[in-house]
């Protein structure tokens, strides 16, 4: 008694004397819970001592919905937790999301949680009190204003209900809900997205309970994700060689449909088949009258299983925001099935992967009715999409893919309280039933979340690095923007100073290459052949490389601490109009983008060789010098054996996905490698020509 008094009255000073006054300020959501744990005669019970008092406020609700008492929940994760994740430099956090993720997984089995705005405030101040969760935190800032929430805290959080987020989308999610607010969540913009996911699974749910489509998705239990086409203000038109057809567009988690529209009722649809192995192609396209390519409105379709491609159109009067979004969520669906085709995922690790295609959907259709975001990447929300452009996003997958049934099982077994709710569990909550397997309770409960207590996840671990190394690509990106140049006439300027030197020769060995004069490609393999023959070869080569790596080398050395030399190209006097009109103007466009990506290529590589980018050079250097030792050391012929078996077995079925994963990795490093400067040094004689 004395200690709860004790308690006690400590809180009722707090909120007396005004401690409390940089959470309250004014009269907030919190008053009442102090309030009411001050005057509790079980306040001891109520209060941890190493936790912050937001903390303790949200502990107390967790409690309330677990039907025990916080006291018990700290015995619980005492009992539960490892001796890592109780030490004292992170108790109060860790036992914060063990409460927290205990407490949400409950919370979001009930019906209709995401209207309830008890679970909408719950959610949002476990997230505030995450960034102050101990005793000795620093008050929250901005004490005459709501409080905020930071990234950390919504990436960990947020994920814990993977309908709200998950660990791959999370940061750029926080950034699409944080546009307008200097990079801080406010509540009013978390409880407009979550009533707009109310409002999207309320959609979902009633188009796949309709009878729309029902022969053909009974037999593998297709769920509706989207339709569109029924408002004849906004129709939907299937281009199919020169025939073209208004009619209804309906998106499932397995197949695309459409139903062209006859006068009075819709045709027998078309099936798009999105789940089978059959080579398909999405992308944008331009459509427009008797063939012509104006508008960017449009998204082509083509498969192994089509005599011809379809192109399915989507106009509207202004951009096109609507063909964006449909041809990101057809590429979801598409790419959910090649994720689980890839790695042969089947039973319920298949429908959980599945499940979560269909949470990003949600989410997306969530944001778009947020008046605060105008545009929004569609590709940076949905999570297979974005796998499919992040640098590493083939190893996020393939963590996914290795977090099978067994290993998950056996997480839950010794601990499954120490984790999220996982995705499936999310779906079914919501009353989704997906794929043949989910609908056993048992079954699903052995799937657990992406986020565990306290730790980092190997998902998280993959996410992280391919963010960083998104980070990278965005500043090499940078340095290849500032260096493009505008017209074919300037480009070609560009090029021809910096190909000068090889120009010539290059044409030379192309044309030995392709053997256009026949004699003399003929007497270059003799004499090639000679130089191999004589072991000659492997002495020039390694001398080369050898010597470029040490130029390389110098060069670093002289220029350190100086700015690198730019490219200075003189550029040629502007094209008149005739000679505008003249042009072709889709051949233009095509020869640019060609030399432009010929210039940004070359201006890398002399970035390389300049050392613009230290750490890329050092690498590619050392590269270098080890072919050179290795050609230097080795037989040649040895060495141009198994050269040869790398080139003649590459695309071999046992080395295709090595193979595949090593070109990416070559790819990703190159798109990381900034380009040289460039500066465009026009003669002031040049005179315009007539």
């Amino acid at each position: 008694m004395a200690a709860a008094s004790k308690t006690r009255n400590m809180l009722e000073g707090f909120v007396k004397d005004g401690s409390f006054k940089w959470l309250l300020g004014k009269r907030t959501y919190f008053d009442e819970d102090f309030e009411e744990m001050g005057r509790s005669p079980y306040a001891n019970s109520n209060w941890i001592a190493e936790l912050s008092p937001l903390a303790n406020v949200v502990v107390r609700r967790c409690s309330k919905i677990l039907e025990t008492s916080p006291i018990g929940l700290q015995e619980s994760f005492n009992a539960e937790a490892s001796d890592s994740i109780k030490h004292p430099s992170r108790y109060a956090r860790n036992f914060l999301e063990y409460c927290c993720f205990r407490t949400l997984a409950v919370s979001i089995q009930v019906v209709g949680h995401l209207g309830d705005k008890k679970f909408r405030r719950l959610a949002y101040d476990m997230m505030l009190a995450w960034e102050a969760p101990a005793a000795s935190s620093q008050p929250l800032p901005n004490a005459d204003e709501d409080p905020t929430v930071g990234l950390d805290a919504f990436s960990r959080i947020a994920p814990a209900v993977p309908l709200i987020a998950n660990v791959v989308i999370s940061e750029n999610l926080f950034q699409v809900l944080t546009v307008s607010t200097d990079d801080r969540l406010q509540f009013s913009i978390f409880d407009k997205y979550l009533s707009g996911l109310e409002r999207a699974v309320k959609r979902m749910k009633s188009q796949s309970d309709s009878s729309l489509l029902a022969d053909v998705r009974s037999a593998k239990r297709e769920r509706i994700l989207e339709v569109d086409g029924t408002v004849t203000t906004q129709p939907v038109l299937e281009h199919v060689g020169v025939s073209t057809w208004p009619g209804r567009l309906t998106l499932t988690d397995h197949a695309l449909y459409f139903e062209a529209l006859r006068v009075v009722s819709y045709d027998t649809p078309k099936v798009y088949d999105l789940s089978e192995d059959l080579k398909q192609v999405v992308k944008p396209e331009l459509t427009g009258p008797w063939g012509t390519r104006l508008f960017d409105k449009a998204v082509f379709y083509s498969s192994n299983s089509l005599s011809e491609p379809a192109i399915i159109e989507f106009p509207e009067l202004k951009g096109h925001t609507r063909r964006d979004y449909w041809l990101a969520i057809i590429r979801e669906i598409l790419l959910v099935h090649k994720f689980i085709k890839k790695f042969q995922i089947l039973g319920v690790t298949r429908d959980e992967a599945l499940s979560k295609a269909v949470l990003g959907i949600l989410r997306l259709q969530a944001i778009q009715e947020l008046s605060s975001v105008d545009l929004v990447c569609h590709d940076d929300i949905l999570m297979f999409n974005l796998c499919e452009q992040l640098p590493g996003g083939d190893l996020i997958l393939r963590t996914l893919a290795n977090m099978s049934l067994v290993e998950l099982s056996n997480q839950h077994k010794h601990g499954g309280r120490m984790y999220s709710a996982s995705s499936l569990a999310m779906v079914s909550g919501l009353g989704f039933v997906f794929g043949t397997t989910s609908s056993d309770p048992n079954v699903t409960a052995l799937v657990v979340g992406e986020v565990a207590v306290g730790e980092m996840g190997c998902l998280e671990k993959s996410v992280r690095e391919s963010k960083d190394s998104y980070k990278k690509v965005v500043v090499a990106q940078a340095t290849v923007d500032g260096v493009k140049v505008d017209g074919l006439d300037t480009n070609l300027a560009v090029m021809k100073d910096i190909l000068l030197p090889v120009l010539e020769v290059g044409k030379w060995l192309l044309s030995l290459l392709y053997w256009d004069a026949p004699k003399k490609s003929f007497l270059f393999c003799l004499f090639f052949s000679y130089v191999i023959w004589r072991d000659w070869l492997g002495y020039a080569s390694g001398l080369m490389l050898a010597s470029l790596a040490v130029f390389m080398l110098l060069t670093r050395f002289l220029n350190r601490g100086q700015s690198v030399n730019e490219l200075k190209v003189i550029a040629p006097p502007p094209m008149n109009t005739m000679e505008q009109l003249l042009a072709v103007q889709n051949a233009i466009s095509q020869v640019e983008q060609l030399i432009q990506d010929g210039n940004i290529g070359l201006l890398k590589v002399g970035a390389l060789l300049l050392s613009v980018f230290p750490q890329a050079s050092d690498k590619f250097a050392a590269v270098l010098l080890g072919m050179g030792l290795v050609l230097a050391i080795l037989p040649l012929k040895l060495v141009l054996l198994l050269g040869f078996l790398e080139v003649s077995t590459r695309h071999s079925p046992s080395r295709k996905e090595s193979s595949e994963r090593c070109a990416r990795r070559m790819r990703e490093w190159w798109f990381s490698i900034p380009a040289a400067p460039v500066v465009l040094d026009r003669d002031k004689d040049d005179k315009k020509k007539k």
